[in-house]
């Protein structure tokens, strides 16, 4: 009866103490569906989590986890929201997911990753808030959202835990978090909820007195609280332009890693970046063959009008001028069938 009370007793000074923080991708909603339904009822922790998802998604993950899990409630998340133990918080389409001393904290910041939710401004800013009583872990996905939030937990004296790539469907976010510093814990999938079950036991710890000033400027960013720009002091300007607002890239480097970030606070890792600029590499072929192929077509009908005016000279120059223009049209469209065709995602989920 006394180690019954005893256990009571512990779980109540851990409840609304510990925190567990989850970011995933690709595959990610069968992996958070076999780790929820791993958790017991009385679980003593809030569970905080942020799956990249379309802008425009419908709400249906809560119903969906709801069905497996026997914790409390799974919610989508809302502004102010107090975080209690036993509830599981779901980032909403297009906002971050933050946690501000024990509330939730939505925000329309800066995309980091090329996403809004992103996995980095979660774990950052529980950090922040509940330093090493958090508990982070990065699930199957692509690229590497994740990696540099979990570094920071790590960095705050919290535990950290990987995915096996191994046993990921799509196992970069493991991978690049693996590159980028140690993880107290790298499990399969079927062993990860008995090991939440273990670690979110252990002692709770004193909070730091003290965060780093780059790790509360970062989340000031992407909360969209007013901020002073640090990365004169802590980076370099890079040769890049930010793909989504193009302004200059200043080049951050973590544990050997290097990161991005514009002025106004657009995130990139080494890879996303680079998909950011594929991506926008596309889009200005498209559009610059779009405007050869209008150009063209408009001089062709300068030569019909000419024509009927019996301006025969005016009609062979525009004449001319589009068959010069023909041979840069299908040198865009050969660039173009060259681009690798992307993989097709499953769940409705991006990347």
């Amino acid at each position: 009866m006394a180690k019954k009370v005893a256990k009571k007793t512990r779980r109540q000074s851990v409840a609304g103490k510990r925190l567990v923080v989850i970011g995933t991708s690709a595959g990610g909603i069968e992996a958070l569906k076999t780790l929820l339904a791993e958790l017991p009822a009385d679980f003593p922790a809030a569970v905080l989590i942020v799956v990249h998802i379309s802008p425009n998604s419908p709400s249906l993950l809560p119903n969906i986890f709801q069905r497996v899990t026997r914790l409390k409630l799974v919610l989508q998340s809302r502004d102010c929201d107090a975080i209690r133990a036993g509830n599981v918080y779901l980032a909403p389409p297009n906002f971050h997911l933050m946690v501000n001393d024990g509330h939730i904290r939505l925000s329309s910041g800066p995309r980091e990753n090329r996403h809004r939710p992103a996995i980095d401004p979660l774990f950052r800013s529980a950090a922040e808030a509940r330093g090493p009583n958090v508990i982070g872990v990065i699930l199957t996905g692509n690229l590497g959202d994740g990696a540099a939030g979990l570094r920071v937990i790590k960095e705050c004296g919290g535990i950290t835990i990987v995915q096996n790539p191994n046993d990921a469907p799509f196992p970069d976010m493991p991978r690049n978090a693996l590159e980028r510093m140690k993880p107290d814990y790298v499990v399969p999938l079927s062993e990860m909820g008995a090991l939440l079950s273990r670690v979110v036991e252990k002692p709770v710890r004193p909070l730091h007195k003290h965060v780093a000033a780059r790790i509360k400027a970062e989340s000031d960013v992407a909360q969209m609280d007013e901020w002073r720009n640090v990365l004169e002091h802590n980076g370099k300007p890079s040769q890049y332009a930010c793909p989504d607002c193009h302004g200059v890239l200043w080049e951050v480097m973590e544990g050997g890693q290097v990161r991005f970030r514009c002025r106004v606070g657009h995130a990139y890792s080494l890879e996303s970046l680079h998909e950011s600029m594929s991506e926008a590499s596309e889009n200005a072929l498209w559009i610059a063959m779009r405007a050869l192929e209008e150009k063209i077509s408009l001089l062709q009908r300068l030569g019909m009008d000419a024509r009927k005016r019996h301006r025969l000279a005016s009609a062979r120059h525009f004449d001319e001028r589009a068959r010069e223009l023909a041979p840069a049209v299908g040198t865009l469209h050969k660039l173009l069938e060259k681009i690798p065709k992307g993989e097709v995602r499953g769940n409705g989920e991006s990347d």
